[in-house]
């Protein structure tokens, strides 16, 4: 992880304005209350210009946790398409993080969001590898959390809203405390249900798994993509759930996310996983590493190019 470094612009409220002037008042009422949906998206450098992968699908996911959140949006999806592209234009760097974001602005106080402004902005930053790039290549330790996946009788886990990522800072804080580099979580009935901003997958046998929808996860657009790699490796693929000492037994882990792209897991509570060489998981990298950088005509449909 390191820190941000400034670019030159961020898509505010319908305008480009300097980095340094993206400014929310301190009374905005989604910083008090986590009335907040947000995306993250990644442009790449490719053959032919930069390129952002799976545009439409990420702003269609951010529409939909709008309508969850009964947020009425004051732009629509194609907008929010065009200041992304516009965006990364506007920068000259062709390999960044995209982070859309829709909350309440500074308006009332008080838990009701519908008194407040909803404002939208698209920031980007320069941003490697989310759990390292030694992790990308020998894998990262992982702990099952003490910390429960939230239930979607409290909040929508489909929803990519601010709130949820409390859960995850609590898992994610707890265990690098402890040592290890990321978290797994459990739901609320004892499975598996993901890591704090990372889908999992389990491989045993040759058949490739990851969670239901219904174990409280997020719908990944990575994982959504891992799934047609999968298949298009001839490999057997599951939505199913999983204990947590099928974690244990799996032969390979490993996590997904367009922050930490596809980063094995070596080793979970002191138990190291499989035999460590990922011979699938390093497959499905390499196809992942191909589609989002140009190489691949069979998935360049997924690529919004950037003239």
């Amino acid at each position: 992880m390191v820190g941000i470094r400034a670019l030159k612009k961020i898509w505010m409220d319908g305008r480009l304005v300097d980095w340094a002037d993206a400014k929310v008042h301190v009374l905005t009422h989604g910083l008090h209350y986590g009335y907040s949906i947000f995306e993250g998206i990644r442009s790449h450098d490719t053959p032919k210009g930069p390129a952002i992968f799976r545009l439409k699908e990420h702003i269609e996911r951010f529409s939909n946790s709008a309508k969850v959140y009964r947020m009425k949006l004051p732009y629509s999806a194609a907008e929010v398409e065009r200041a992304c592209v516009d965006l990364v234009r506007a920068n000259g760097v062709p390999a960044v993080y995209l982070r859309p974001v829709a909350f309440s602005g500074y308006g009332e106080m008080g838990l009701d969001p519908t008194k407040s402004p909803i404002q939208v902005a698209v920031a980007a930053w320069e941003w490697g590898a989310y759990l390292g790039a030694e992790g990308l290549e020998h894998g990262v330790r992982a702990t099952v959390s003490s910390w429960v996946r939230m239930d979607s009788r409290s909040l929508p886990p489909q929803a990519k809203c601010a709130a949820n990522y409390a859960n995850s800072a609590l898992a994610k804080m707890e265990a690098v405390v402890a040592g290890y580099d990321e978290a797994i979580l459990l739901n609320s009935q004892g499975m598996v249900a993901e890591g704090p901003g990372e889908n999992i997958f389990r491989v045993k046998n040759d058949i490739v798994s990851s969670p239901p929808a219904s174990s409280g996860i997020l719908r990944g657009i990575t994982r959504d993509s891992v799934v047609r790699f999968v298949a298009d490796e001839g490999l057997s693929f599951l939505r199913t759930d999983f204990t947590r000492e099928e974690l244990f037994t799996a032969d390979e882990l490993f996590y997904s996310g367009t922050a930490a792209g596809i980063t094995p897991i070596r080793e979970v509570d002191g138990r190291p996983i499989g035999n460590g060489r990922y011979p699938i998981t390093k497959r499905l990298q390499k196809r992942y590493d191909d589609a989002v950088r140009g190489r691949s005509p069979q998935y360049e449909s997924w690529l919004t190019y950037v003239a």
